[in-house]
């Protein structure tokens, strides 16, 4: 199957053709059918010669209701432009043809209807020199009658040829589903309907609601009327969902796979058909299905900044329409270069950002992206609907080359700053690295780290040099002498003072597991718990703690939190009655 739109000038007879191609009513009202008008968007199909199916979306062609055209039109890769043979080219030919332009249509046919009432030569050429200069660019032109069916069948070969050339559609990738429709069925639930452009979706599928994440289950799917287990791209679908009442969807929500895209309310374009200094401040963004009032800010002569009344799942190169709603005129089309934009908060910012842009096109650059951002998620990239190719450093993290060579030289800096200003620690902690580099996760600080740096207890250290400052570790030392034949003989704070161990500087052994400390100022070596195990092991089970105390030849002061440690290990149990024994291992 593929689909496509219907556009053109209104009462040129878009319904009409539609209705003898299919045999269907595309006129869904009941008003439309007594005012011979379309108003909303119609849906109907056929089989071509072929056996191919095509499936049409056929617009409104009154300017008061170009915005369900721009609904119906949006999300769809080919267009069927209807010009009447009487009438020839009229205003809205020309602002439904602004609209393919503005969107990147490149896929298309022109029909010149009414052939029976007027000569179609003239209202051919005209539409051919109009189109030519478009995203169309050169298309057939098919004289036709609905009335008396000459040209039908030229037409319909014609459609033939126009769905052989259409690209494949990407049925693996995931799904984003501009919702044009939505309704409900006695017995059934909410019903929403789109044109599937790309992926695939079956009867059991999770999908999220992208304005609010909201997790819905696809109860069933039709397309072409008929119930599928499964519908692939490109086509029209009805989708049952489980788990949203109608009044949370509305034409314009989005249906997409969970955690496949990110919703954004600001994103840089480029403006084409229009001067961007000429666009009012605040204009309506149509695209997809959806449209979303926003605040213009000019940054080139070509590029904006765009603040969207709520975020949407947009992706890099999509293509959208500006329309002044109260001119009721096509302001610009749209090509979204960056739909996570950086923040312009310094004098100048714009200007900078608006050279960067120059050198976007809207098509997906993984290279460059991880280049302009410097450090950016893999997932995050493929979010913004830009495939990742480039390997990365830690995790997820994808970084720029010479971003990923400046961090390091600052990190070296960093640590040799902070050696200056804690002279008593061994190293710099990983998590004060972190925020000074202003990474967003420690294992991007250890990832830079390299010889002779390296990481040991949570800090980055030099490799070549001891653990802890040679003062520090000297006084450790003389500690460790003097516990070698008592271990569990904790000096007094005066003692340890008199070793060069104040405060600071046990804290420094401690952090750097060249002490264990017990409590305040209660220290002893770090094998000491097991050492104590040992001791404990070897008395008649349960022990109390004064027998524990003797057998570690040590004093209350420590005895007590040293068990309370063993305790806490799973070394020790405590028992009723104040006693304890060696846990068994």
């Amino acid at each position: 199957m593929w689909v496509v739109a219907t556009a053109g000038h209104v009462d040129h007879g878009k319904s009409t053709l539609v209705r003898v191609l299919t045999g269907m009513e595309p006129d869904r009202w009941a008003e439309e059918r007594r005012r011979g008008m379309t108003i909303d968007l119609g849906f109907a199909w056929t089989s071509l010669p072929s056996g191919a199916t095509v499936a049409f979306v056929d617009v409104p062609g009154h300017e008061r209701f170009v915005p369900n055209m721009l609904a119906g039109v949006g999300p769809v890769p080919a267009a069927l432009l209807v010009v009447a043979a009487d009438e020839g080219w009229m205003p809205q030919s020309a602002e439904h043809l602004a609209v393919l332009d503005a969107l990147g249509v490149s896929f298309g046919l022109v029909a010149v209807t009414r052939a029976d009432l007027a000569d179609p030569g003239p209202a051919a050429a005209r539409a051919r020199a109009e189109v030519a200069g478009t995203s169309l660019g050169a298309v057939e032109v098919v004289p036709v009658s609905a009335v008396t069916g000459a040209g039908l069948p030229e037409l319909r070969a014609a459609l033939d040829r126009l769905g052989a050339r259409l690209p494949a559609p990407v049925v693996d990738g995931p799904v984003r589903l501009w919702v044009d429709r939505c309704f409900t069925v006695r017995g059934a639930g909410t019903v929403v309907t789109g044109t599937l452009r790309a992926g695939r979706l079956r009867v059991g599928d999770e999908v999220a609601v992208a304005a609010d994440g909201t997790r819905v289950r696809v109860r069933g799917l039709h397309s072409l009327g008929t119930a599928r287990d499964e519908v692939s791209a490109v086509s029209r679908v009805a989708v049952n969902l489980r788990g949203v009442v109608r009044e949370r969807v509305a034409r314009g929500d989005v249906l997409v796979t969970p955690e496949a895209f990110g919703c954004t309310g600001l994103v840089d374009v480029r403006v084409s058909g229009a001067s961007v200094a000429d666009l009012p401040a605040s204009v309506m963004l149509h695209v997809g299905s959806a449209a979303v009032p926003v605040r213009v800010r000019p940054l080139g002569p070509d590029t904006a900044r765009l603040r969207l009344a709520r975020p949407l799942p947009l992706l890099v190169g999509d293509r959208a329409v500006l329309r002044d709603p109260g001119r009721r005129l096509v302001a610009g089309g749209v090509t979204l270069l960056d739909v996570a934009p950086p923040p312009l908060a310094r004098r100048g910012a714009a200007a900078v950002r608006a050279a960067v842009l120059a050198g976007l096109d809207g098509r997906a650059d993984p290279v460059g992206e991880v280049r302009r951002r410097g450090l950016v998620r893999g997932s995050d990239l493929a979010r913004m609907g830009v495939p990742v190719t480039v390997a990365p450093v830690v995790g997820d993290w994808l970084v720029d080359d010479e971003h990923w060579a400046g961090l390091g030289v600052r990190l070296v800096a960093e640590v040799s700053r902070y050696a200056v200003e804690h002279p008593l620690e061994s190293g710099v902690p990983v998590e004060v690295l972190r925020q000074r580099l202003g990474l967003p996760e420690r294992s991007l600080v250890e990832a830079l780290v390299r010889v002779p740096l390296r990481v040991y207890a949570g800090r980055v250290v030099a490799g070549s040099v001891s653990v802890l400052p040679e003062p520090v570790a000297r006084a450790v030392d003389r500690l460790g002498v003097e516990l070698r034949s008592r271990p569990f003989r904790a000096p007094e704070a005066d003692r340890l003072v008199e070793l060069g161990l104040g405060a600071r500087e046990v804290g420094a052994a401690v952090r750097a597991g060249a002490l264990l400390r017990l409590a305040g100022t209660v220290v002893l070596l770090p094998g000491a718990v097991e050492q104590a195990a040992r001791v404990l092991a070897g008395l008649p089970q349960p022990f109390t703690l004064s027998a524990a105390r003797q057998a570690l030849d040590t004093t209350r002061r420590v005895a007590v939190p040293l068990l309370e440690l063993l305790d806490s290990r799973g070394v020790t149990r405590r028992l009723p009655g104040d006693v304890r024994t060696v846990v068994s291992r």
